[in-house]
């Protein structure tokens, strides 16, 4: 068993097939009725079945009846027909051709009724224990309902048993890939390669193999020679969009995300990545265009309103972000992500309890984030919470020691505090991380209120400088300019 637990990251789509001859090759078992229909019920292409009809042959004749049953178990009228031009061998009178049974599991491995399935074929593998479909179909129908050891475990057995099957190593090298483990899944897929050099599925596997150890090139080409196999395949072109995506081609990108849904427009996924491009584009309505469009075909996908969600906080929308979050909330409770994002669109309605509730469900979440710490010191400074300020904003600089933002807000809070001394220390290592305006005028404040009036007026002159048409500035170094008058007077 492996000791990782991944969702399914995709599909695997059922394609069409012309006639094809029959060519066996020697030294391979022929392929009986049964395996067919498990084949077709674990996901294989009819491309799939019917080279491995050509290369080992069938051992069932093409009558009406195991057509009826290869036909309910899943079969396309096009694998029909090419399966009918492969010429039967090794046929026996012990060979009951198609089973009925099997045709009825197989008739179940559709979405909803994957366990079903999985009972059904379940009970067939106490008979056969040593059939390598059923054991692929296994594999297929655990992968399909989330559970990867599982599916790891069925694909493993169905190779031990069949090894010369080059789809029982390809669906390791998918498994390997969801494992995050993109070495075994490249040996894996190529192996599937080595005995099927025509597999558009095995590619597809390699590409994402290849992407999993972030090779995006070889990843992209191997995408390509998987779509010059199968050119109607919607969700290697999203594969193909993420690895270019990764690579910062982002025009191929997009064309490529747009190929996916011409082919399947009720993916949702690249409208979701179409909507991150665009986000990090700075065309905030494109993104939440696709996020609302990905949203409309995948209502309860967290993933997708919590992004939805960022992008109005980013827009300044808040109203709209906040609508989002909360309803995220309510169909995922337990999803823990946006919580930070929620908290920055409260701040921004200056509703502060709400925010530091949010904030504080972040930091449940990730407690050694310095950012989230650093939001609650600003959102207790904002409210008045002193105390409480000061302590999560030391947390935060502790945290990112690095983070002029951090150390600008300890300053302020410290000032507040009337400890002038440790609040300029604050924003003299605010402006060596960030040398702005702000954090001039700010250290400024701490030397007059320390009485250093010279200090605080070359703070102010900076200031002025770096950003000549803020008034404020102007205002502050006169009334500086006059205090020190008047000390002088005196």
């Amino acid at each position: 068993m492996r000791g990782k637990l991944l969702l399914v990251k995709g599909l695997i789509l059922f394609l069409g097939v012309s006639s094809v001859a029959s060519i066996a090759d020697s030294g391979q078992p022929p392929i009986n009725c049964d395996q067919v229909m498990a084949w077709i019920a674990g996901g294989m292409s009819s491309q799939q079945v019917v080279r491995l009809a050509q290369r080992r042959g069938v051992t069932f004749p093409a009558s009406a009846e195991n057509a009826r049953l290869l036909s309910q178990a899943g079969a396309s009228p096009g694998l029909l027909q090419a399966l009918q031009a492969v010429q039967p061998m090794a046929v026996s009178e012990a060979d009951p051709g198609c089973s009925a049974k099997v045709a009825q599991a197989s008739e179940l491995a559709r979405p909803n009724r994957y366990s079903e399935a999985a009972d059904a074929f379940g009970a067939l593998l106490i008979r056969e224990p040593r059939n390598t479909a059923f054991h692929f179909v296994m594999g297929y129908l655990h992968l399909q309902q989330g559970e990867l050891d599982d599916a790891f475990d069925e694909f493993s057995i169905a190779k031990e048993i069949m090894p010369s099957l080059p789809q029982n190593h390809a669906r390791l090298a998918y498994v390997f890939y969801l494992y995050d483990d993109g070495d075994n899944a490249i040996a894996e897929a190529r192996t599937a390669l080595s005995m099927d050099p025509s597999d558009a599925e095995a590619y597809r596997y390699l590409g994402l193999s290849f992407y999993s150890n972030q090779m995006y090139p070889p990843a992209i080409h191997a995408f390509e020679e998987s779509l010059v196999r199968d050119n109607n395949n919607a969700y290697t072109y999203f594969d193909l969009g993420m690895a270019l995506q990764a690579k910062g081609d982002m025009d191929r990108a997009i064309a490529a995300y747009r190929h996916a849904l011409q082919i399947d427009p009720q993916l949702w996924e690249p409208h979701s990545n179409l909507a991150m491009i665009f986000h990090d584009q700075g065309k905030s309505n494109d993104a939440i265009a696709e996020f609302r469009e990905a949203k409309r075909l995948a209502p309860d996908e967290p993933s997708i309103r919590n992004n939805l969600g960022g992008t109005y906080c980013d827009k300044g929308d808040y109203d709209a972000a906040i609508a989002e979050f909360r309803e995220l909330y309510r169909i995922a409770p337990a999803w823990k992500k946006g919580h930070d994002c929620l908290a920055r669109a409260f701040i921004a309605k200056r509703d502060f309890s709400s925010a530091i509730a949010e904030i504080k469900l972040a930091i449940m979440d990730n407690p050694t984030q310095g950012t989230h710490h650093r939001m609650l010191g600003q959102a207790f400074l904002s409210s008045g919470q002193q105390t409480q300020a000061l302590r999560e904003l030391r947390i935060a600089v502790s945290l990112e020691p690095d983070s002029a933002l951090s150390h600008h807000y300890l300053g302020t809070a410290l000032f507040e505090a009337q400890n002038y001394a440790a609040a300029a220390t604050e924003f003299r290592d605010a402006l060596r991380l960030q040398p702005t305006a702000g954090n001039h005028y700010s250290l400024a404040a701490c030397f007059i209120s320390m009485g250093r009036y010279e200090e605080a007026l070359g703070e102010l002159e900076t200031a002025g400088r770096m950003e000549p048409g803020k008034a404020l500035y102007r205002a502050r170094k006169e009334e500086l300019l006059k205090l020190i008058k008047a000390s002088t007077a005196r």
